[in-house]
Parts: C-alpha cells; sequence; structure tokens
C-alpha cells in the first residue's frame, strides 16, 4: 500500500460521518490527511473538511490547501466527460 493511499480518503456515498471518523483517525497519527472527492461527491468532501475544521477546533485541525480540476472520464455509452475533482488537505496545527 502506497503511502498516498493511506493519508487520502476518497469520499463516495457512505454517510457523512464515516468520512469525519476516518479523517479523524487517520490524523491521529498523520500530520496531514487528504479529502478527495469527484462529481456530485464534492459537496460532501467541504461538509466534510468543514465539520473536521470547525467541530474540533480545539484539537487544532485546520484546513489546508485545496486543489480544483477536471478529470476525462469514459462513461458507459463510450463518450468521453470531463468530471470535476476536489482535494482538500486537513493539516494538525502545531503550536
Amino acid at each position: 500500500m502506497s503511502n498516498e493511499t493511506r493519508d487520502t480518503v476518497f469520499i463516495g456515498k457512505k454517510p457523512l460521518m464515516a468520512y469525519v471518523t476516518s479523517a479523524l483517525i487517520q490524523l491521529a497519527n498523520l500530520p496531514t490527511v487528504n479529502i478527495k472527492a469527484r462529481g456530485l461527491s464534492i459537496g460532501r468532501a467541504v461538509d466534510v473538511a468543514q465539520i473536521i475544521a470547525r467541530k474540533t477546533e480545539n484539537a487544532g485541525y485546520t484546513i489546508g490547501q485545496i486543489s480544483i480540476g477536471s478529470e476525462s472520464l469514459e462513461s458507459q455509452d463510450g463518450k468521453t466527460r470531463n468530471v470535476s475533482t476536489i482535494e482538500i488537505e486537513i493539516k494538525r496545527v502545531t503550536s
């Protein structure tokens, strides 16, 4: 397993708090965790990042760099489509 997959939470269709819990568990051991999503899951990724940053302010987590982009994917009917992507960095604040 590469380091990128260990420090990354990919957002899908699970309940919101499942991703928040997963990210917080990873943040307990790592200084930064990336939250990645594409398409309709982007809003959920933003929600996860906001919950971690706002509800755990006392624990010292903050939102770092945010990257947006697009990927070309082939749809089921064989056409190429562009899908929006987002990557949000959550990091531990060092005092």
